[in-house]
């Protein structure tokens, strides 16, 4: 890629001095030919001749100096970021090319900031150009004279060094950026908190590897970094390619698992605290792949968010669920609802379209969204989960105790449930404060009339522990495992036989 830009710039170079040459040529020949008609005999036309010839000669040189110079400006603008006025994409590939020897180590970054699409959606990109100005001079700021930084596009950016310890360099440089983008940013009397995620990719002496190579090695790590918390940098390993391959097979699988309908759903039971009756069921996807090794949700669900597909996955759950619990009077259906499903805007306008399809009673319908996606952008958030009230349907935090939550988010966001995380139930039993911060837990849900269901529960001592800090319900393996939904059905039938029998015994009694 290098060699064709060189080769092109030099072409355009030869265009114009190749002009002014060849109609210097043409020029010479004409004169030629006149003065062999004797066109110049006389000493005036003879004048007239030396004059001519040196203003079309010092006419064709300023020419050609302007047409280059023209060319140098047009070239300069080419290799230049029109936005932040840093180099480009292509000001890195060139700038690689020409000043890595085979004997340079040379180390690439990748960084992509982290929350820039909120800050686009929620100030205007008037702000968000603001703000790519404002990080740009941060990254020159950080570079200083060691490296040199290009924007990609939108909200990317790459740091290139090369040297001896180009990547000791890189490295101490992405973690000082880090560090600097953790302080707010002020723009028109706004504090905007950014993060950046970074991959690194390096060709050692002796080995070297092209730009283009490098910035999709950087581009790999970018998003291990992203996947492992974000505000972090990442070198790319050999093993995250594998990875990156294995992740693109499943996808594949994937898009022919919704053409081919292998997904079914099962239910886990929720059961009443007090008395053990099954008050709801939470619904969960399973990939039916025949013969191929099964893969859970843990793995797939994470690959379709990335990839989009979570949407037609998502909305196939939430109908097959709504249908299948359509029958089952009297208790909760809960489905869980992907950050990335929230994210989309047209979600509550096909929430409702299932609802009324499907004729399942919105009341009856529990969603459970994790606190990453109101964390995230808790404005658009608010407004969604707005909507999605307005049908009827109820909202669940789902995983609590294990991130952000505080009680001011949980008085903002105003949910119908609690679920406490396994990991809290678990660790309630045996550390004095992990079981302080469960009943501080629960108490806070009473105050705000929050139902709370403890999750996980597997031993009696834990359904014991839960019980007693007030959880309103449990789900767990000490009760019901996912079972079907014909499971469910009769299930549910032998709960009301026995309810019956017992309400036969008391009143004969």
């Amino acid at each position: 890629m290098q060699l064709s830009l060189a080769k092109h710039e030099l072409s355009l170079r030869w265009l114009v001095i190749g002009s002014a040459i060849g109609l210097s040529a043409i020029l010479a020949l004409l004169l030629s030919y006149l003065g062999r008609t004797g066109a110049f005999t006389t000493p005036a036309a003879l004048r007239s001749l030396g004059v001519a010839s040196i203003t079309y000669f010092v006419a064709a040189a300023l020419l050609v100096r302007i047409g280059l110079s023209g060319i140098s400006e047009l070239e300069k603008l080419g290799l230049t970021d029109s936005l932040s006025g840093v180099p480009n994409r292509r000001a890195l590939h060139i700038d690689v090319g020409r000043n890595a020897g085979d004997d340079d180590e040379v180390a690439l970054a990748l960084v992509d900031l982290d929350g820039f699409k909120a800050v686009n959606d929620q100030y205007g990109h008037f702000v968000g150009d603001t703000l790519i100005k404002h990080c740009s001079t941060l990254l020159g700021e950080m570079c200083g004279e060691e490296a040199r930084f290009y924007r990609l596009g939108g909200d990317e950016f790459a740091i290139a060094v090369i040297g001896p310890i180009a990547g000791n360099i890189l490295e101490s440089t992405c973690r000082r950026l880090l560090q600097r983008l953790a302080q707010p940013i002020e723009i028109d009397e706004r504090k905007i908190t950014i993060g950046a995620s970074i991959g690194m990719a390096r060709s050692a002496q002796g080995k070297q590897v092209s730009s283009s190579e490098m910035l999709r090695q950087a581009d790999v790590a970018m998003y291990a970094s992203k996947s492992g918390g974000k505000n972090r940098c990442t070198w790319f390993i050999e093993d995250f390619d594998l990875s990156r391959e294995e992740t693109r097979k499943i996808e594949e699988d994937l898009r022919q698992a919704i053409a081919r309908q292998e997904f079914r759903m099962v239910y886990q039971p929720l059961v009443d605290a007090a008395d053990g009756s099954i008050v709801a069921v939470e619904a969960l996807i399973r990939w039916e792949r025949g013969e191929r090794d099964p893969i859970g949700p843990n793995v797939f669900i994470p690959i379709a968010e990335d990839t989009g597909l979570i949407n037609p996955i998502g909305r196939w759950v939430l109908r097959q669920a709504c249908t299948d619990a359509l029958a089952w009077d009297l208790i909760k259906l809960s489905v869980n609802v992907s950050p990335a499903q929230l994210r989309n805007p047209e979600f509550p306008i096909q929430l409702g379209q299932i609802l009324e399809e499907t004729g399942f009673p919105a009341e009856r319908l529990e969603l459970e969204i994790t606190e990453t996606y109101l964390v995230g952008d808790p404005h658009v958030a608010g407004r969604a989960l707005e909507m999605i009230r307005g049908f009827g349907v109820g909202i669940s935090l789902d995983d609590f105790g294990t991130g952000y939550a505080s009680i001011g988010f949980l008085r903002k966001f105003r949910f119908e449930k609690l679920k406490l995380d396994r990991s809290l139930i678990v660790e309630a039993a045996d550390d004095d404060s992990s079981r302080a911060m469960m009943v501080s837990s629960i108490a806070v849900a009473r105050a705000m009339n929050m139902g709370v269901t403890a999750e996980g529960v597997e031993t009696d001592a834990q359904a014991v522990l839960a019980r007693t800090a007030g959880c309103d319900h449990m789900q767990g393996w000490l009760y019901y495992k996912a079972v079907s939904a014909d499971e469910v059905t009769r299930l549910l039938q032998l709960t009301h036989a026995v309810g019956d029998e017992r309400h036969g015994h008391v009143a004969n009694a």
